[in-house]
């Protein structure tokens, strides 16, 4: 990691201790550390995050999802359920930045661990607190998943088709979604922190973040559309009701385009595309408002256009066109698209685990001074960084460290 301050990574010299298990912290982290931070992992001796063990795929016992949120951190364990472990965290606490944890609210005050112990001994300390419900409310104790917050939050009643079971997306969505307004509350308190004057100067604060909130923010106009006239949005399917044509439309070889021209600029140059120009002065479709209200029509004329061709050949003429367009890619696709590798956005990551490289996916933001690395993988044994973090924070000694380990306090 370069030293200069000019090109050091953006996040460069913040230090953050992770509590967080499975994806919603740990992606927080993740995002963090891709930024420079120093990022250091806390695993119960006992039981390490089951991250480690998820993923669909598997080679020689190994799974591949640790590998991508537990990338440039250090790992080390530590026993919280134990005083002299307490004891050792409020230690670490004192050098750290940030800490980031996902336990069911209370978690933390049981152990003696609440945001007044800690700013008290440190008050620059940023507690960035991911649950499912958020840390106050009448729904708060309750344990919270991704699948159950995109459910309470509506957004999950807006997948699918009309008349059929609400789907998933095959992610977890709503985790992603509070691991990355995590990472966000824990820059702007960092802002906060850090800028000169105010009462408040130099002092850290809690950044609340439930799962069920980071999906309904996504709601757009869903909450306002029912307080004043009482919609209650459902799902369109391939479509988003009142915008057309924005559609999937299948094409002569089978290959699906998504195909969005619902502007009134760009629907004019479909238009041109399909030889087709009376299209935008028809009443129906000349406005996006009568577009939207004649959505079947337009759809169907889009579809019928584009099932003539191979979808290479829709893909030229739009693209010639300055119409929108873009195939519906798989993993496979992905990974040799030529766009996605001039990004960096498939970064090689070694797999201690296994001996080999893996694909994972780009840094992101993409900043111009000062950009984000993956400098390792996840490390594939919890306390791989045990002599390392303690040894250089807290000074122990290495027989300090074995006499802990023996206690499995660490």
């Amino acid at each position: 990691m370069p030293d200069d301050e000019s090109t050091s990574p953006a996040l460069h010299g913040i230090r953050v201790l992770e509590l967080g298990t499975l994806i919603a912290g740990p992606f927080c982290g993740r995002l963090l550390a891709d930024h420079g931070a120093d990022v250091i992992k806390i695993e119960a001796p006992d039981r390490p995050d089951p991250l480690r063990d998820w993923g669909q795929a598997e080679l020689d016992g190994r799974h591949f999802f640790w590998t991508v949120h537990a990338r440039n951190k250090r790992c080390i364990t530590l026993d919280l359920r134990r005083p002299r472990g307490r004891e050792l965290f409020l230690d670490l606490v004192d050098h750290a930045d940030v800490l980031v944890e996902s336990f069911r609210p209370g978690t933390l005050e049981r152990w003696g661990l609440g945001y007044d112990m800690l700013s008290e001994r440190n008050p620059r300390i940023v507690l960035a607190r991911v649950s499912g419900y958020g840390q106050t409310g009448p729904y708060s104790r309750r344990p919270g998943y991704a699948s159950v917050a995109e459910a309470v939050s509506g957004m999950r009643h807006l997948n699918g088709f009309p008349g059929g079971p609400p789907p998933r997306a095959a992610l977890s969505i709503g985790d992603s979604l509070a691991g990355m307004f995590a990472a966000q509350g824990v820059l702007t308190a960092l802002y906060a922190r850090d800028r000169d004057g105010g009462p408040h100067a130099g002092r850290g604060q809690v950044v609340d973040v439930s799962l069920t909130e980071s999906c309904l923010a996504l709601l757009e106009s869903t909450i306002p559309d029912y307080s004043v006239t009482g919609l209650v949005r459902g799902p369109g399917g391939t479509r988003l009701d009142g915008l057309a044509p924005s559609n999937l439309y299948r094409c002569a070889d089978g290959r699906w385009l998504i195909i969005a021209a619902n502007q009134d600029t760009v629907f004019a140059r479909l238009c041109a595309a399909m030889e087709r120009p009376e299209l935008v002065t028809d009443p129906r479709f000349a406005t996006h408002t009568a577009r939207g209200r004649h959505q079947d029509e337009i759809d169907a004329i889009v579809a019928e256009w584009a099932g003539r061709f191979d979808a290479g050949t829709v893909t030229c003429l739009l693209e010639e066109a300055g119409v929108v367009v873009g195939p519906v890619n798989t993993v496979a696709d992905v990974v040799r698209d030529p766009q996605f590798q001039a990004r960096e956005m498939l970064l090689v990551h070694h797999d201690e685990g296994i001996g080999k490289d893996v694909l994972g996916p780009g840094v992101i933001p993409k900043l111009g001074r000062t950009p984000g690395t993956v400098r390792w993988a996840g490390p594939p044994e919890p306390g791989t960084h045990n002599a390392e973090v303690y040894g250089e924070l807290l000074g122990l000694t290495d027989e300090q460290l074995v006499a802990l380990t023996t206690d499995r306090v660490v």
